[in-house]
């Protein structure tokens, strides 16, 4: 035993030193990712909080609040139109008790003239626009403007088109497929591969295994951003369904699991973008770039701004 030892200690103390030296110099192995953008500034459905959510109105308010990413979601309606909706059932925005790949576009009904913010409950959204947008729109009205695409159907023929009309704007470095679905994430990426992408959730597991067992460092990286949570806002702003999350101990375990500065510097060393969601209050969107997050997604785009114009991260160099 005492042989055993000899050998096995002097290795795994060899193994900690490396890993911990490249983590912290991950250019030795890896050559940093250089996208064709860098936001810090993501407003969370085009900034749900001051317009209804996902539309056009919603998304044009973030832009002139100076956002740098407009994350939405996509569904299809049975006449084949891409529309920008969270819910693929509509009846948390509409009232009705419709889904969207059950009516054609022109019989989407509209949103509600007041909307719950979802990530901060008891809190509500006005605006005069309470049509669905079509993705096309969106494309339209904001060539340049990095957009996140959250797919949440496994639906081929919906993410076919959404591949479509990203090739056909032009627009496949600053789109990006997102999706917490492994499965889904994968016929994203075998559609067009061209666009950058996400973790999925079973690969943010796997990307936390890889971090406590030391392995990160050695392990190549496809994907472009991790978002996640930011773990205090569970149970304030944001009130989950799963009985599960409304534990307050399991909340501080995910917490402690995940907030590693250590990590999220790792990866933004790598080129890969952290982005914690969803800080509606100013207190969240510090304590989100206190610990590493490279950019901040929210439902309040002037609360936003307001906050980077005196507390600007500087954006990291992309050296080649």
């Amino acid at each position: 035993m005492a042989s055993y030892l000899y050998y096995l200690l002097p290795a795994l103390g060899g193994y900690t030193l490396t890993s911990v030296y490249l983590l912290k110099n991950p250019h030795i192995l890896h050559k940093k990712k250089c996208l064709a953008f860098y936001c810090t500034h993501i407003s969370h459905r085009g900034g749900s909080g001051e317009r209804i959510e996902s539309t056009l109105e919603a998304f044009t308010h973030a832009e002139e609040q100076g956002t740098e990413m407009l994350e939405l979601d996509c569904h299809l309606t049975r006449d084949g139109h891409v529309i920008v909706s969270h819910d693929e059932n509509l009846l948390r925005q509409t009232g009705h008790d419709v889904t969207i790949s059950s009516v054609n576009l022109e019989e989407l009904p509209l949103y509600k003239e007041r909307l719950e913010v979802t990530f901060n409950a008891g809190h509500y959204s006005t605006g005069k626009d309470r049509r669905f947008a079509l993705l096309e729109d969106i494309f339209r009205k904001f060539p340049k403007m990095p957009i996140n695409i959250e797919i949440k159907e496994d639906n081929s023929t919906l993410i076919k088109k959404v591949s479509s009309l990203v090739k056909q704007y032009d627009r496949e470095d600053i789109t990006v497929w997102a999706s917490v679905q492994s499965n889904i994430m994968k016929k994203c990426r075998k559609e067009n591969p061209s666009m950058p992408y996400m973790f999925s959730k079973s690969r943010g597991i796997q990307l936390l295994l890889l971090y406590y067992t030391g392995l990160l460092p050695f392990v190549p990286l496809g994907e472009s951003f991790l978002q996640f949570y930011l773990p205090q806002i569970i149970n304030r702003t944001f009130i989950p369904s799963s009985p599960i999350l409304r534990n307050r101990v399991v909340i501080s375990i995910i917490d402690k699991l995940t907030m590693r500065k250590g990590l999220f510097k790792h990866l933004a060393d790598r080129g890969i973008q952290v982005h914690l969601f969803v800080c509606n209050e100013e207190r969240d969107i510090e304590a989100a770039f206190a610990v590493g997050a490279t950019g901040v997604m929210t439902d309040y785009p002037t609360l936003l701004s307001r906050y980077l114009s005196t507390h600007s991260p500087a954006a990291p160099a992309c050296s080649q």
